[in-house]
Order: C-alpha cells, then structure tokens, then sequence
C-alpha cells in the first residue's frame, strides 16, 4: 500500500474524488481527511504500479484543481 498525501490548501476535495473515479480501474483507494491533507492509501499489483499511480493522480487532481479556480 502506497499512501499519497495532498495538501488542503492546494486540492480541492471534489477534484480528489474525480481524479479516484477516473483511476478507479488501475488500484483500490481509500480516502480520508487529516487536518491539512487528503491522504489516499492505493493498493494495485506492484509497489512500482501504486508508485506510478500515486504520480498519475496527484497530476490528475491538481490539473482538476487549477481547472476549476476562477482567474
């Protein structure tokens, strides 16, 4: 299990949890709040997969994130 953490104060809540249904297919995910992080435990084959996963999401939601701020 690989955990990824992202800071609240960059992602938004709703971009996490549409980046998770997008990689739904590739791992399994559990979610849950700390105090200043959304921090996401991703199980998949390897540690190398969940790795790379880890990578592909935190991108996923941050290009959700920035989408979605109004300039």
């Amino acid at each position: 299990m690989t955990p990824l953490r992202l800071h609240r104060e960059i992602y938004r809540g709703n971009a996490v949890d549409e980046a998770l249904g997008v990689f739904a297919s590739y791992g399994t995910f559990e979610r849950r709040e700390e105090a200043a992080y959304w921090v996401v435990e991703i199980t998949a084959r390897t540690p190398e997969r969940e790795r790379r996963i880890a990578g592909e999401l935190g991108n996923y939601a941050l290009g959700l994130t920035t989408k979605g701020r109004k300039r």
